[in-house]
């Protein structure tokens, strides 16, 4: 069974406002590919993304990751598969120290306190944060609250990697650390973004979503010629 892929059959959200946010997305996202997802504003970005672990599920529709539905009671299996960087980083972290949130979600995987400190450490060095391991995530700077976010997700070693706007408060060198972090990031990833200049060098292809529907689908040079 195949963790590595992510599928969107027909998927249609729609908020308990009445406001339907998504209107039928489908497509497939293999082994190793890199997708940049693009839009405006309320295009359908983020919520396309809540899909992918469950955090929203589908009006009607379906998504898997590999061969697993994401339904209420995969959702164990799905978030192992499944890594979400969320747009905003306080979103993530709520923890006393920045390697108690990093140890957070491998902890709750009941892995061994050895495997545990192996994944902090590892996480914390790949994204450039670990002189920022004893101290409280609140005191941190945007740049350095996005790579401890990005590091607690990381630590769960997932096989699908969804980021909502990573390079957003990062200044130039730290951007370019996630950039060369993502890039060497072996597994699936779907980004949404804004940037593209970090769409263009990362994602060989991009999905543009435009009113809750894929307006096209294709090469990330093409895509980004396109008016959103």
């Amino acid at each position: 069974m195949s963790h590595h892929y992510i599928r969107f059959t027909d998927v249609r959200y729609t908020y308990p406002n009445g406001y339907e946010a998504l209107a039928g997305i489908s497509f497939l996202a293999t082994h190793g590919e890199k997708v940049a997802v693009l839009g405006l504003n309320g295009a359908g970005k983020s919520t396309l993304l809540l899909h992918t672990n469950g955090l929203l599920f589908p009006t009607s529709g379906e998504v898997n990751v590999g061969d697993v539905p994401v339904t209420k009671s995969t959702l164990p299996i799905v978030r192992q598969s499944v890594g979400m960087v969320f747009q905003n980083p306080d979103d993530q972290l709520f923890m006393a120290t920045v390697e108690e949130d990093v140890a957070f979600g491998p902890m709750n995987m009941k892995l061994p306190q050895a495997e545990v400190e192996r994944r902090v450490s590892k996480a914390l060095a790949m994204v450039g944060a670990t002189e920022l391991r004893k101290r409280p995530p609140f005191t941190l700077s945007g740049g350095q609250k996005r790579a401890v976010a990005i590091a607690t997700v990381l630590a769960m070693e997932p096989s699908i990697l969804v980021m909502d706007e990573p390079t957003s408060d990062l200044d130039r060198r730290a951007r370019r650390d996630l950039i060369d972090l993502v890039k060497g990031f072996d597994h699936t990833c779907l980004i949404a973004t804004h940037d593209l200049d970090m769409a263009l060098e990362v994602c060989p292809r991009a999905i543009l979503i435009r009113d809750g529907i894929i307006a096209a689908d294709g090469p990330t040079e093409e895509i980004v010629g396109l008016e959103f």
